[in-house]
């Protein structure tokens, strides 16, 4: 069998280096171009891939600066590091085993290796800290907010408030859409029935609370995660640069239907999400409160006498 490869082998290798080069290089290039546009494609859609290796695409500043904190910081430092104690342990491992060294030495103190395993370690942790304390800065001190938003996190969906005084008014459930309510384009376990939608190039503010347990408000896309916890309102914000619909998840287990409450969010030009108000306006007008009856002290002895005769019947 072997035998038989050789041929084949030998024709390869009579093949000139420079066209070998190019070839590699051609399939190399379209393939890369291929898996970058089909990545951007399946990125810009706002949810993961399956199989997906790394962050979703960023569509917001601060997701743009947690991409690169991540992927030119964190990465590259972390691999650094592994392939360093890795080397190091393989060469204690040849170098001092006891077949090589049948006398151990006597060596406990080294001031020199002792201060360099105490200072390196500190001065990564200080280039490490420089751009994460920046992030923390953006990410906590509030722009001026153009939009804001109420999300509440119920066992099991969300609802968005819209304010009166920013053209809303309104107030609506946001739940996962079961199978017979799927439409061609929706994805399973993220399509809801009713998306949150804000305007294109404008700062939004997520005030996010719970009525029950604590729950986790999550667009990875957008770079925000909180913490939707009863009694606390937390806020957020992002700043979308691109149109399009994105999704998220609660990301704390709040119970027995955790898995069942995605997050979309569609932005959309200033006219649509113009037009998006007016609609949702009508479509989710709250229905006129009832005015309170209050029983006075006459009221309150006849209502008793007809309580106590139903439960004698």
């Amino acid at each position: 069998m072997l035998k038989s490869m050789t041929p084949p082998l030998v024709g390869w290798r009579n093949i000139g280096g420079r066209t070998l080069r190019n070839l590699a290089a051609g399939v190399i290039g379209g393939g890369g171009l291929l898996l970058a546009a089909a990545a951007s494609a399946l990125a810009a859609a706002g949810y993961p891939d399956p199989g997906q290796i790394g962050l979703q695409d960023p569509v917001t500043p601060i997701a743009r600066e947690i991409d690169f904190f991540y992927n030119v910081i964190l990465t590259p430092t972390i691999i650094i590091i592994s392939l360093f104690v890795l080397a190091l342990l393989v060469y204690v491992i040849f170098r001092f085993n006891e077949k090589a060294n049948p006398t151990a030495s006597q060596l406990t103190h080294h001031t020199g290796l002792e201060l360099a395993w105490t200072i390196i370690p500190v001065m990564i942790l200080v280039v490490i800290a420089i751009p994460s304390f920046r992030l923390l800065d953006h990410q906590l001190i509030f722009p001026k907010a153009d939009i804001t938003v109420k999300v509440t996190g119920h066992q099991w969906y969300w609802t968005y408030d819209y304010p009166k005084d920013q053209g809303g008014g309104f107030s609506f459930d946001s739940y996962l859409k079961e199978p017979k309510e799927m439409q061609p384009g929706d994805i399973r376990q993220l399509s809801v029935d009713n998306e949150a939608v804000v305007p294109v190039g404008k700062t939004v503010i997520m005030q996010v609370t719970s009525s029950d347990v604590i729950h986790s408000f999550t667009v990875p896309s957008f770079g925000i995660r909180i913490d939707a916890v009863p009694g606390r309102l937390n806020e957020t914000w992002f700043k979308a640069e691109r149109e399009g619909l994105y999704y998220g998840q609660c990301s704390k287990i709040c119970g027995q239907n955790h898995a069942y409450m995605p997050i979309a969010v569609r932005v959309v030009s200033e006219e649509k999400y113009a037009a998006w108000l007016a609609d949702a306006k009508k479509k989710f007008a709250s229905t006129p409160s009832l005015p309170l009856h209050y029983a006075d002290a006459d009221n309150d002895a006849t209502l008793d006498a007809r309580l106590s005769a139903q439960l004698n019947h």
